[in-house]
């Protein structure tokens, strides 16, 4: 038998029980931090939908964007900034970065603590030892939808095409 996991449906019951989660358990919203550095497109449109996204679930999104030709010090410097911001729960650095910036430099200086993409290498080390923390989202959200649909993984094999830090190893 063939099963449709209906990905939209499931993003829309996702949606439905944030919103209502965010709405009556913070005292204010929770505030996510999205800088995105340069013009890629493709990086412009998926930031959008991410900003689309939190004005759905109640989310405070904070946008900085900055130039192309911006330093890595600077770059680090705002983060730095975010990090100790009482408004900022999560930061989201769009990849990928300019090549004069050291993605990887980047990452280590989000705190740990609102590194919603789960790539920090403390992150990424507390997700394989199974402790509780941020996790990647793609991989996630295919998590999610597998839950939705009452799918159970253990004892099952799968293959993944890829060895990406963002999808294919978490």
């Amino acid at each position: 038998m063939t099963t449709i996991l209906d990905g939209k449906a499931t993003a829309e019951a996702i949606i439905n029980q944030l919103k209502s989660e965010n709405s009556s358990t913070h005292d204010r919203p929770p505030g996510l931090a999205v800088v995105l550095v340069g013009d890629n497109p493709a990086s412009h449109a998926y930031v959008r939908t991410k900003k689309t996204m939190c004005a759905r679930v109640g989310i405070q999104s904070l946008d900085y964007q900055l130039p192309a030709t911006v330093s890595q010090s600077e770059l680090e410097s705002l983060i730095h900034d975010l990090n100790g911001n009482d408004h900022v729960d999560g930061i989201l650095v769009q990849l990928p970065l300019p090549k004069h910036i050291d993605e990887a430099m980047v990452i280590n200086t989000i705190s740990p603590t609102k590194d919603v993409d789960g790539f920090h290498p403390y992150t990424v080390g507390q997700l394989l030892i199974g402790t509780p923390t941020f996790r990647p989202c793609t991989p996630y959200g295919v998590v999610k939808l597998l839950e939705h649909y009452g799918i159970e993984t253990t004892g099952k094999h799968a293959v993944i095409v890829g060895r990406s830090n963002i999808v294919g190893k978490p």
